[in-house]
């Protein structure tokens, strides 16, 4: 392939007609200043803590400061926060780091694979639903003596089902369990304190709600908590010891780090941070909540959730297969959504999408009612013609 054909194949080539309503799987739309901070970090920084020159210090500087937003974000001191290149990557590490063979894991159906995958070595069992909720009833249920952990999403990926951290909260410390939280929806949204809450691994997510670009995400480490390393290399620091450093976060952050994610990251918490969590929160929860009620009332329209919690709202037309949805959507409405089984397999299994699978409308902030009130119109044409 060419330069010019790579060219050819940019971002610039999407229709700038298109409505994107797929937030929950990558935000399109960030603040002002995120792109800007990545392209100054890839023309002006160099290796972060392999160096006293200018340029490693300006990258130094900005990883801090990344640690330092996100920290004051998430409720965690600035060395409990460790730099990954997803979410998915950090509850990998989380899991494999903290549990041992022959642990027991209690879970839930709502889960991604970035959870149920990296548990697939381990013995668990999944929460089920009840009445559109988590059964919290069968968490006591569930133990076993050598229950370990429980590894949790915040808030389902599919449905917008946002999980009670408190009561799980508690019921890990009331059995000494170690608390691992999949935050890639929720980050940014939501309220979380990790260090309030005990949780032992608080993973997210750059590129969905806090702005970020892809490749970029992490872990909150709980205090007191040890996660052993499962990867090696360069920190920067105790070059002579050919083990892994044993001071974080460093120990976890094995090999050069995505200062361009890290400084386009920063800024999309710091606009977060500027602008109140709450504030971006109704701005996009009015939108899919007007979405919602909406297309409630559309003959043949299904839906997966009660009144949206956080912006996803997730339906099917008949028994129209979502991918096909998905794809009249974009090519004759200029609307992007995401049709399919979003890496949920157990939670499909829950609600017997096996085949069909599930379209997903998620919103932005950055959204507007117009686009809404297309996406509703949409539907309408869509269902009449099913």
């Amino acid at each position: 392939m060419t330069y010019q054909q790579r060219e050819n194949c940019s971002a610039q080539n999407v229709r700038a007609s298109t409505i994107y309503l797929d937030a929950a799987s990558t935000c399109l739309h960030k603040p002002q200043g995120v792109t800007s901070a990545v392209i100054s970090a890839m023309q002006g920084f160099g290796n972060p803590g392999r160096g006293a020159h200018s340029h490693s210090l300006a990258a130094l500087r900005c990883v801090y400061s990344g640690r330092k937003a996100i920290g004051e974000l998430l409720g965690v001191d600035p060395a409990q926060v460790v730099f990954t290149s997803s979410c998915t990557s950090a509850l990998n590490m989380a899991i494999a780091g903290l549990l041992k063979p022959g642990d027991h894991v209690v879970t839930t159906v709502i889960e991604h694979n970035s959870v149920l995958r990296p548990l697939s070595g381990f013995e668990y069992t999944a929460i089920g639903l009840k009445n559109g909720d988590l059964d919290y009833s069968q968490f006591a249920q569930a133990l076993k003596p050598n229950t370990k952990a429980v590894v949790i999403t915040a808030a389902s990926n599919v449905t917008g089902l946002v999980v009670d951290l408190e009561f799980v909260a508690e019921f890990c410390k009331k059995h000494g369990l170690i608390f691992i939280v999949d935050a890639a929806q929720a980050a940014g949204l939501l309220p979380i304190n990790a260090d309030a809450l005990g949780i032992s691994a608080l993973c997210f997510a750059g590129h969905k709600s806090l702005f970020g670009s892809q490749g970029i995400g992490g872990i909150c480490v709980g205090k007191g908590i040890e996660i052993t390393p499962t990867k090696f290399g360069g920190t920067g620091i105790d070059t002579f010891n050919l083990g892994q450093p044993e001071k974080m976060p460093e120990r976890l952050e094995a090999g050069t780090l995505n200062t361009p994610g890290i400084a386009g990251l920063t800024t999309g918490v710091e606009y977060i941070l500027d602008q109140g969590m709450n504030n971006i929160l109704q701005k996009s929860l009015g939108l899919a909540r007007n979405f919602y009620e909406r297309v409630s009332m559309i003959h043949g329209v299904k839906l997966y959730s009660g009144k949206p919690t956080i912006p996803i709202v997730t339906i099917n037309i008949d028994d129209m297969e979502s991918g096909a949805v998905e794809s009249i959507l974009s090519q004759e409405f200029g609307i992007s959504v995401r049709g399919g089984y979003h890496c949920a397999p157990l939670l499909h299994r829950a609600y017997g999408t096996e085949q069909q699978g599930m379209v997903r409308f998620s919103f932005s902030c950055f959204n507007t009612q117009d686009e809404v009130d297309s996406a509703v119109k949409a539907v309408v044409k869509l269902a009449k013609n099913a």
